[in-house]
């Protein structure tokens, strides 16, 4: 049966990779199989996982303190990536990387809603009502209020996280 162009193409292809590339991309496959058996089990869990692979975890982690049989069952796990479509596994893992990001983001800018509202008074607590409608506006006033005597005592305390507190559940 005669070759297509496409497939002398990318047989061609194929023979031009130097066994030093070669191993260079088996390396990354054995890193990124290590970093996967390296994960929590929960954290694997939401990952986009072959079958094979997932067999491949539940092994892992039975052989975890056995060094030398680790060390083959990553050469293995790696084989079974090279077979896989990593993209969605990639993916997978950025967005829970970012999650943590995210949530460290929305922190800071709760921190910095709340500061704001215990110096700005009532204008802001009008502009974060428009926004959220849910928040009561006796119950947070009455929180700021409190917070602010905290802070210009500079004892910083109770109704200080209570009115964080208070912001990150309705906003």
């Amino acid at each position: 049966m005669p070759q297509s162009v496409n497939d002398i193409d990318e047989s061609f292809e194929e023979e031009l990779k130097s066994k030093t590339e070669v191993k260079r991309e088996m390396h990354q496959l054995q890193d990124f199989a290590q970093s996967l058996i390296e994960m929590s089990k929960h954290q694997r869990s939401r990952l986009p996982l072959s079958d094979d692979l997932k067999d491949a975890m539940i092994l892992a982690d039975k052989i975890r303190n056995k060094h030398e049989a680790l060390r083959r069952h990553i050469r293995h796990t790696a084989r079974i990536l090279l077979e896989t479509d990593l993209a969605p596994i990639h993916h997978a893992i950025e967005v829970m990387a970012n999650k943590h990001q995210q949530e460290t983001a929305k922190f800071v800018r709760l921190e910095s809603l709340r500061d704001e509202l215990i110096e700005q008074g009532n204008d802001a607590v009008e502009a974060l009502i428009s926004e959220f409608p849910t928040i009561e506006r006796q119950k947070i006033k009455q929180l700021i209020r409190h917070a602010a005597k905290e802070k210009k005592a500079d004892k910083l305390g109770k109704h200080y996280k209570n009115l964080f507190a208070y912001l990150k559940e309705n906003s």
